[in-house]
């Protein structure tokens, strides 16, 4: 698939810095930017809903531990 970016100076100057410095097509840090950023983004929910059931399953513990 094709895409288009259109970039501005300070994008320009971050990529050119990046392919000196990883050695790597300027397509292939902008693939890994958005990847992270895709799997960053769950991680949020993730926590959220672990920290649901943590509190459904031991929250008496948690609170006791609160007034301690």
């Amino acid at each position: 698939m094709a895409l288009t970016l259109r970039t501005d100076e300070e994008l320009e100057k971050a990529l050119n810095e990046l392919v000196e410095v990883e050695r790597i097509s300027r397509q292939e840090i902008i693939r890994r930017a958005v990847l992270d950023r895709y799997e960053r983004s769950g991680h949020g929910a993730r926590v959220a809903e672990s920290t649901k059931v943590l509190v459904e399953r031991r929250g008496d513990v948690l609170d006791r531990l609160g007034k301690e």
